[in-house]
């Protein structure tokens, strides 16, 4: 064999194994198969819901799936319509899940009291007399200058605790018939009171109408009545509302009529919330 003749063997040896498929170039083999090359570059990261940055934190409540302001309102024990109004919300029916929405007023921690303004003042003796928080001469509150100097923001408030007097509530039955569900906090949030279709539903309570209508599920036709910053009740599956929204109640006033609405009989759910926990309503309701 020829020199020339050996070189050509060479050079086609070579070509050969340049053509092996244990050479292709590993981007080729990532497109064949579908998947995105390493190359590329990421997504970009999905925004956080509104008002992520108060996850966790006291007075915010944190939107789960199926949630609407109705039952935001339950579970913080507030009106619907104020946690509409602190969140700046234009449409009631959409909120985002994970989205962190307020549940006490701007400018109050947990407790519902006003924040007070950091100052410099200097606390004056009082008369023993004297009402606290006025002035002996005039028996008004005096004048708070601020202070000017920058101060660092306060910790975060503590849990929400019930006002003085709140606990005060003079209570009933919401119904005469027997008690037909006991109060179960993982199954049954409130007591099941059985009854007639048309038998009559009493504010359990004096207060104000937050809540009527059918808009969260499970309840059917539904009443809630804040009585105060801590208390509220629900009553559910009426077959008749007699009470409209932001309406004052007194004790034993009839707000419903019983019905089996979203419910398998005819039958007054009742529960009583304790900034928006449920309790067992026979632990306050009077013995019969």
């Amino acid at each position: 064999m020829s020199f020339k003749t050996g070189v050509c063997i060479a050079v086609a040896l070579l070509l050969t194994a340049c053509a092996s498929p244990r050479h292709r170039a590993p981007v080729e083999e990532r497109g064949s198969s579908g998947r995105v090359s390493s190359s590329q570059p990421a997504d970009p990261a999905k925004p956080l819901p509104p008002g992520a940055e108060n996850a966790g934190k006291p007075g915010f409540y944190t939107v789960k799936p199926g949630d609407t302001l109705i039952r935001v309102g339950l579970e913080s024990g507030q009106n619907w319509r104020d946690v509409m109004r602190w969140n700046n919300i234009d449409n009631p029916n959409i909120l985002e899940v994970g989205q962190v929405l307020r549940v006490v007023p701007p400018g109050a921690d947990p407790t519902g009291t006003a924040t007070k303004p950091i100052t410099a003042a200097r606390v004056e003796p009082r008369p023993l007399d004297a009402k606290p928080g006025t002035t002996p001469e005039t028996g008004v509150p005096p004048v708070v200058v601020a202070a000017s100097a920058p101060v660092a923001p306060p910790p975060p408030p503590p849990p929400p605790v019930a006002r003085e007097g709140d606990d005060n509530v003079n209570w009933m039955w919401p119904a005469t018939g027997a008690v037909v569900a006991g109060f179960d906090e993982a199954r049954n949030k409130g007591l099941g009171i059985t009854g007639k279709p048309g038998d009559p539903v009493f504010a359990a309570a004096d207060g104000r109408v937050v809540y009527a209508g059918s808009g969260l599920r499970g309840y059917g036709n539904l009443v809630i009545v804040k009585h105060n910053n801590s208390y509220l009740t629900a009553y559910a599956h009426n077959q008749t509302l007699l009470v409209k929204e932001d309406q004052t109640v007194r004790r034993g006033q009839k707000i419903a009529e019983m019905g089996s609405t979203d419910s398998d009989r005819v039958k007054l759910h009742f529960e009583i919330r304790k900034q928006g926990k449920p309790v067992d309503p026979a632990k306050f309701l009077p013995p019969r």
